[in-house]
């Protein structure tokens, strides 16, 4: 049998049997970032894009993200996350928004994807909403920060 779990021991994928793991608390932050022309980023910072609040839109986009990740990447768990927190840092130096996402839930696996999917969804959003005034924009920089709960313990990048 492969060491990753989501393959059997013929090698064909499946979904992971959680059914026997114990609930517990379990949280994770990921983050990313999406770099623009510094003419976009006071598009953004200042609110004044043609199609509306940029940042209020990408903060709801990640959070139907996350609820939405087992529809989005294979194989992934249906969870019933507690509390999806999606922030934004504005870095005028470098006409960039920093992305940060934390799920929490009490459950049986983790929910480092949901965080990642908020991350990505979010950038993309706001890619979407500033491609008419700047399509050179760059997402990139998506990483997991922090996990913790679970068998597998605790992440923390250093």
């Amino acid at each position: 049998m492969s060491p990753l779990t989501h393959f059997d021991a013929k090698g064909d994928a499946r979904m992971v049997d959680v059914g026997a793991k114990a609930v517990s608390e379990r949280e994770a932050t990921a983050a990313g970032r999406i770099t623009m022309q510094p003419e976009t980023f006071a598009l953004v910072r200042d609110g004044t894009a043609k199609k509306g609040d940029v940042l209020g839109v990408a903060r709801l986009a990640g959070i139907m993200a996350a609820k939405r990740t087992s529809d989005l990447i294979p194989l992934c768990h249906p969870l019933a996350l507690t509390a999806i927190e999606v922030e934004f840092e504005l870095d005028e130096a470098t006409s960039a928004v920093e992305i940060r996402v934390t799920c929490r839930l009490a459950g049986r696996t983790g929910v480092e994807m949901e965080a990642l999917t908020a991350v990505s969804v979010a950038a993309l959003t706001i890619y979407d909403m500033c491609k008419a005034a700047d399509r050179g924009m760059t997402i990139g920089d998506i990483r997991l920060l922090a996990k913790s709960g679970g068998k597998s313990g605790s992440f923390e990048r250093a």
